[in-house]
C-alpha cells in the first residue's frame, strides 16, 4: 500500500522529467488515441495508475513507428482490443497541456474484437465502455471534448 502510494506519487513526476528531456531530444511528441465505439455506442475509456482521470486509450508513437501501428500496440496493451478494419482519422491536435510540441492523432474505431477484458495491471488499474451520457466521474476535459465532437456534433477544435 506505501509503495503503491510513493509511486503513484513519483510517477506524475518522472512523467514531467521525461517530457522536459523530449521537448529538447525531440522536435515534436506525437501520440495516437483512439475512440473505440462498441455496437452499442459505448466508449472505451481507461484509466492509468499514476495519473488522475478516466482517458481515451492510446499513447506515444515511437521513432520508426506509424500512427497505426501504435494505435494497435496501444489497444491491445491498455484493452486486449484488435482493430479488423481500418480506423477513420477524426483530427489531429495540439495538447499544449503536455508540451508546445506534442500532437495527438484520435482515430474512431467502430470494428475491433476483444475476446476478454484487460486484467487490470500497474498501468491500467480500470477500463471499461461507457454511454457517452453516463461517462464516469473524473472523465478527463479533453476526453469529453472529443465525445462531444464526435458522438454529439460539436465543433472540432484543433486543441487537446
Amino acid at each position: 500500500m506505501l509503495l503503491q502510494r510513493l509511486r503513484r506519487a513519483l510517477e506524475p513526476l518522472i512523467t514531467r522529467a521525461m517530457h522536459f528531456y523530449w521537448r529538447f531530444s525531440r522536435g515534436a511528441t506525437l501520440g495516437a488515441r483512439a475512440m473505440v465505439i462498441d455496437g452499442s455506442g459505448r466508449i472505451f475509456l481507461i484509466r492509468h495508475s499514476y495519473v488522475d482521470g478516466w482517458y481515451l486509450p492510446g499513447g506515444g508513437v515511437e521513432t520508426g513507428e506509424t500512427f497505426l501501428a501504435a494505435l494497435a500496440r496501444e489497444l491491445a496493451e491498455e484493452g486486449n482490443i484488435v482493430m479488423t478494419a481500418p480506423p477513420v482519422l477524426h483530427g489531429i491536435f495540439l495538447n499544449k497541456r503536455v508540451s508546445p510540441r506534442d500532437h495527438v492523432a484520435l482515430f474512431i474505431v467502430r470494428e475491433f474484437r476483444q475476446e476478454r477484458g484487460r486484467v487490470p495491471n500497474r498501468e491500467i488499474v480500470e477500463h471499461g465502455f461507457f454511454a457517452p451520457d453516463a461517462l464516469p466521474e473524473g472523465a478527463t476535459r479533453a476526453t469529453r471534448a472529443r465525445i462531444a465532437e464526435v458522438i454529439g456534433g460539436a465543433s472540432v477544435s484543433e486543441l487537446w
